[in-house]
């Protein structure tokens, strides 16, 4: 199978900022952006210039930041935005000018009040004015996935027309089912881009709780950017999330052979410290970096780990950061996963004992949700003459 590069742009700075709870102030970005930086993405979308002044000074100062990875700016196809935007990324050493506008006819009914002859006027006007400024200029459809897809290609044509090196194609209520976001690509694919070097991206938002797959149903379509937020966050249910699309095309290289330039043993540490910026964290049984994705505590899997970790974990801990497995004690653990904490603590349990401890640690289990070191202490046959220190 042929392997394909795939660009990850993160837009944690910009759509995840927008999630109710997880505004960053400059200083807090400048961090942010010099980590995902290190974790490997090509682009970091830093900022709306036109929304704020905060915003165009964030965007300036992870422009001065960032030199291995693009930096990014977004705007409405406006003067006024695109040419904030452009000064934003006056120093940035790959500038980006990121510019959308809405192609639903829903869209364009209620929000924008326009025609669709407008919306190509706007599309075109605003696109030849990013080129103007950047050799890098993205394209976006709004509610790409609810518009009439001829529509569609067509505004999409203009912006190619007009300089567009990027067009994304985002499904933006996070609607549109895998097999069908997969026709959409594949329609602008042949329709628009064709032979011409010009990357279709997607942005997938995660209400039906689809956006992970719908991005990799997109590059099996042939998108060859993805864009996507750290721990998910972003608008309502949140972005496609950036270490979850990244495991699976790392676990699952058999059936995705892409290649991409993202260091997987940040992945950890770059989740930790954007929860720690926000103050806002993930839940625990979120995939790849929630405290329980290698945790265990059923018996078998207990077991089962204990024997060989490829029993029951699909990659390493090691592989994205996070220090090591846990084995949780709780009511459905195993006596394989009691004595060998047992052997952590320095005690060795006999054989003719582990029938009581286990019974005992059953039924205290059955009365707290949380089973500490010193609960196995004190349960523990201390004085048997078979329970020594090791």
């Amino acid at each position: 199978m042929k392997v394909k590069r795939i660009r990850i742009f993160d837009t944690t700075l910009r759509d995840g900022e927008q999630s109710p709870g997880c505004s960053m102030h400059l200083e807090e970005k400048v961090t942010m952006a010099a980590q995902l930086e290190r974790l490997g993405v090509d682009i970091i979308e830093a900022g709306f210039p036109i929304a704020s002044d905060g915003d165009y000074e964030a965007v300036k100062a992870v422009s001065e930041e960032c030199r291995s990875a693009a930096v990014a700016a977004l705007c409405r196809t406006v003067d006024a935005d695109i040419d904030r935007a452009a000064d934003a990324l006056q120093k940035a050493a790959k500038p980006r000018i990121h510019t959308f506008v809405a192609t639903s006819d829903i869209h364009l009914e209620y929000k924008l009040k326009k025609t669709r002859d407008e919306v190509i006027a706007m599309t075109r006007n605003a696109v030849r004015r990013a080129a103007s400024y950047a050799d890098d200029v993205e394209f976006s459809a709004e509610d790409a996935t609810r518009s009439d897809i001829d529509f569609l290609c067509e505004v999409f044509s203009v912006a190619v027309e007009e300089g567009a090196t990027v067009l994304n194609v985002p499904d933006t209520v996070g609607y549109t089912l895998p097999s069908e976001f997969a026709g959409i690509v594949r329609t602008v694919r042949e329709k628009v881009v064709g032979g011409r070097d010009v990357e279709i991206s997607v942005h997938c938002h995660n209400d039906l709780g689809l956006a992970v797959a719908n991005s990799i149903a997109a590059v099996e379509a042939g998108a060859s950017q993805v864009e996507c937020t750290i721990n998910g966050i972003g608008e309502r249910a949140g972005n496609a999330s950036l270490e979850e699309f990244i495991m699976a095309c790392t676990v699952r290289a058999d059936r995705l052979p892409v290649e991409h330039r993202i260091e997987t043993r940040e992945l950890y540490p770059t989740s930790q410290l954007l929860s720690t910026i926000i103050s806002f964290g993930v839940q625990p049984n979120k995939a790849i970096v929630g405290r329980n994705a290698f945790a265990h505590e059923a018996g078998i899997h207990q077991h089962g780990v204990l024997s060989n970790p490829l029993c029951y974990e699909i990659m390493t801990p090691e592989s994205v950061g996070v220090p090591k497995s846990s084995i949780v004690l709780g009511k459905h653990s195993g006596r394989h996963a009691l004595l060998a904490r047992y052997e952590e603590l320095g005690l060795q349990i006999d054989s003719s004992d582990i029938g009581e401890v286990y019974n005992r640690f059953v039924a205290l289990a059955d009365k707290k949700k949380n089973i500490y070191d010193q609960d196995l202490i004190a349960i523990a046959p201390i004085n048997f003459p078979a329970a020594v220190a090791a």
